[in-house]
């Protein structure tokens, strides 16, 4: 019985790390002390409305909210995600979208970590359910200007989004119009609302490869126009202002540019560049208002916000610290001079600012407040180790002021993911803390796969390249050792999903240099999962590690499975990290893995699995039952490095 068989493994990870019990009790309320409990977001205005999310203490769970702008309006609460796990132990909201009138709200949940969501529509007048419940959602949703039709999309028996539908409210759902089917199973069918709101865009997208059509909002009844027919590693993405589509395109460049064209002429002949490529950085997103629009751009494993107010010269939003993220927030307004963005680093709590387009003038709404937590008392900084090809490898540490100081070397936790593009910036984590306040220093390593150094640089760890994400990883780990932060062996390592095949590929390549390894939902049996296109994300992923039907790509991969490597050798401590309704990474993969390293090790260190029964990719979605996970790897970790207070 499998269900037997993991629940055993639970059993028998819980009894390893009971001798540290009580350190994993204290761990939680430590973790948990750092929370406050009552906290809120910045509220955001639309309309007439200023709209937020706050939690209650000792509750799991958000609570969504508004309040009217003018007057003194009282709160009214939209969603109470708490009641609706009553009875579960797991919840998920995946379409959260008020109607233009402010009167509707539609919602989605999932209830067991599958990703398989269920749509409802709430009157927010009367608080009532509408009749509208659709089953097997997935997360992409839009109203129509009447505030009486939206679009929705379903998910296929493999999990894939590959279909639109239009609704009608009070309409049988049985009945809803297809409105578009995709065919292929290397894309996925989204949907999203110009933030203009006077179109529609229906975004199919693939891996690498994108295909876009626009519907008027304002006529319910109107039907797709594409925009450009997708061509394979053609990437594009497409906003509106007055009467031209800007889009974000890589049809020149790796690194993208803007181009923009007249919504009654969007094919390509007709393009004209509004932004030029970067050689070395990545235009990674990009924001339309009325009066200006906003580039997100990526350099050097930093992130940078471009202002470009329409008729004259870009301009950069000034930021401070050497290592720090920066992130654009929700700006729902049009027609606004106001851009909200946050700002963290790995020892600086978030700070949300409004920025005055007009006066550059930037207002704090917010600075997060973390309790038991002095910023002072922690050090921040970028290094720079060389690859095993002569590449510089950027590192952001985070450590206790003096450690550096003592005659002993300390531990090391050094963090990785390094694929799909996906770059980990340095953000400030509260969790963090309890291991650097016991010597730890915590390590973030920018390795290829990833887009910290532009496009080339995700390019270069990918495919039959994509050995450079584990050598960069061990060269960061090596290079901690050489340039005297830590000794081989003192370290411990951590990642999730194709972070943890990260872990997993570099433990079978050079395990002496680990003490121990952590792998959350780990991409470990990554030869078996592409090889199977009945999985929700196999076809979709060819155009990341290859479709190994094809023998070139079937060999490549065979060499770094992690699964398919292991040797007989010493292994590290390892605890693998799984959900049993992951739909990504499915439960198996780890099972299978800690198994197979159990036959082959030739040491005495353990290998642990603990599977998560209730939840699915993301871990816990209860904040509280989270810092459990949190402190059940942390204890791990110290117990190994035999640390027990």
């Amino acid at each position: 019985n499998v269900t037997q068989y993991l629940k055993d493994e639970n059993a028998y990870t819980e009894k390893f790390l009971g001798t540290h019990e009580s350190l994993q009790k204290r761990l939680f309320e430590e973790l948990k002390s750092r929370v406050v409990e009552d906290d809120a977001t910045v509220p955001v205005k639309k309309g007439e409305y200023e709209y937020y999310s706050r939690y209650e203490k000792g509750k799991q769970y958000r609570i969504y909210c508004r309040k009217k702008t003018s007057g003194k309006s009282s709160e009214q609460i939209l969603l109470d995600v708490n009641q609706l796990t009553q009875g579960k132990t797991f919840c998920s909201i995946g379409v959260f979208e008020v109607s233009h009138d402010h009167k509707l709200l539609a919602y989605s949940v999932d209830l067991d970590g599958s990703e398989k969501y269920t749509l409802y529509i709430k009157n927010l007048e009367s608080g009532e359910l509408l009749k509208e419940k659709i089953e097997n959602t997935s997360t992409s949703f839009v109203w129509f200007q009447d505030d009486k039709t939206f679009l929705y999309n379903v998910l296929d028996k493999n999990l894939r989004p590959f279909t639109i539908y239009r609704h009608h409210l009070g309409g049988d759902v049985s009945a809803d119009e297809l409105l578009y089917e995709e065919k292929s199973s290397e894309y996925f069918a989204y949907c999203y609302e110009t933030k203009s709101e006077e179109y529609i865009i229906l975004y199919i997208h693939g891996a690498i490869t994108t295909e876009c059509y626009f519907l008027d909002s304002k006529n319910a009844s109107s039907k797709p126009k594409l925009i450009l027919e997708r061509k394979r590693g053609h990437d594009y993405l497409v906003e509106h202002h007055a009467d031209d589509f800007y889009i974000r395109t890589n049809d020149i460049h790796h690194n993208f540019r803007i181009v923009k064209t007249s919504v009654s002429l969007p094919s390509k002949e007709n393009w004209k560049e509004v932004v030029t490529p970067l050689d070395q950085g990545l235009i990674q997103e990009f924001q339309i208002f009325k009066n200006f629009f906003v580039t997100f751009e990526r350099k050097d494993a930093l992130t940078q916000i471009r202002i470009h107010p329409f008729g004259k010269m870009s301009y950069y939003v000034p930021l401070h610290e050497p290592v720090y993220r920066t992130s654009l927030h929700d700006n729902p307004e049009f027609d606004s001079t106001q851009l909200r963005f946050s700002f963290d680093s790995l020892i600086t709590p978030e700070h949300v600012y409004d920025f005055n387009i007009e006066t550059c003038e930037k207002t704090l709404k917010k600075k997060k407040e973390i309790p038991h937590f002095q910023s002072e008392l922690y050090e921040t900084k970028r290094i720079y180790v060389k690859s095993w090809d002569g590449l510089d490898i950027p590192i952001d540490l985070a450590f206790k002021k003096g450690l550096m100081d003592q005659a002993a070397k300390p531990p090391v936790y050094l963090y990785g993911y390094g694929s799909y593009g996906l770059s980990i910036d340095p953000y400030f984590s509260s969790n963090r803390i309890s291991l650097l306040d016991r010597g730890f220093i915590f390590a973030l390593a920018h390795i290829r796969g990833g887009s910290c150094k532009g496009r080339q640089w995700y390019l270069d760890g990918k495919f039959l390249k994509k050995k450079n994400t584990f050598k960069d990883f061990l060269s960061a780990a090596q290079g901690l050792v050489d340039q005297g932060y830590t000794t081989a062996g003192n370290i411990a390592i951590a990642g999730g999903s194709a972070g943890g095949m990260l872990i997993g590929a570099c433990v079978n390549m050079k395990p002496e240099l680990f003490k121990v390894a952590v792998a959350h939902v780990p991409f470990v049996d990554t030869l078996n999962t592409m090889l199977d296109k009945d999985l929700p994300l196999t076809q979709i992923e060819y155009d990341e590690w290859g479709n190994p039907q094809n023998k070139e790509y079937f060999d490549y991969i065979r060499s770094y499975s992690p699964y398919d490597n292991i040797e007989k050798k010493n292994y590290p401590h390892i605890l693998a990290m799984g959900g049993l309704n992951d739909p990504r990474v499915c439960y198996w993969e780890p099972a299978k893995w800690i198994a197979k390293l159990r036959d082959y090790k030739t040491d005495k260190n353990e290998q642990l699995l603990y599977i998560k029964m209730d939840s699915g990719h993301g871990g816990a979605s209860g904040r509280y039952e989270l810092l459990k996970e949190i402190a059940l790897e942390y204890t791990f970790i110290f117990k190994i490095f035999n640390i027990s207070k």
